[in-house]
């Protein structure tokens, strides 16, 4: 400090170095008030702080809470209708091709099942008339018989 004293009270040789005096003259009476300044300023900050971090918090879960679900629904809506073609369900052909399947497997089965009872009941049909073929054949055979008797 001795040497600031010093230098102030030597005279100065310039102009320059006049306001250089002056102004480290005003810088030591201003310093204290700056820190002064500066700590009150921190203080302050650090009020504010704790004042708006709850506010801050209450407003984000506000917003998450309220806000951001309208805004969802309003922002899918706008999709929604400027969509130009709405895409098609793939579930209703596929269901048509299922059961069209399902009606053409039965209905198979059933040509099948009717396809053997026929094939069946034509057998038992051809039997009986086999057998009515050959009763007629074995009659006709005893007829030729007595009636080639009769004449000889």
């Amino acid at each position: 400090m001795s040497q600031k004293l010093r230098k102030r009270h030597i005279a100065p040789r310039t102009r320059l170095d006049s306001l250089k005096a002056r102004f480290m003259d005003a810088a030591d009476q201003v310093g204290p008030m700056a820190d002064n300044a500066r700590d009150a300023a921190a203080h302050r900050m650090s009020d504010a702080r704790i004042w708006a971090a709850p506010r801050l918090d209450r407003a984000a879960h506000s917003v998450e809470d309220e806000l951001a679900p309208k805004v969802s629904a309003f922002l899918a809506d706008a999709a929604r209708r400027m969509d130009p073609k709405p895409a098609k369900s793939r579930r209703w052909p596929m269901m048509v091709l299922i059961c069209g399947l399902a009606v053409g497997t039965a209905g198979y089965m059933m040509y099948r099942r009717n396809a053997e009872r026929w094939t069946d009941s034509m057998k038992e049909t051809a039997a009986d008339a086999s057998q009515w073929v050959s009763e007629k054949a074995d009659g006709v055979g005893h007829r030729t018989d007595d009636m080639s008797k009769k004449m000889s």
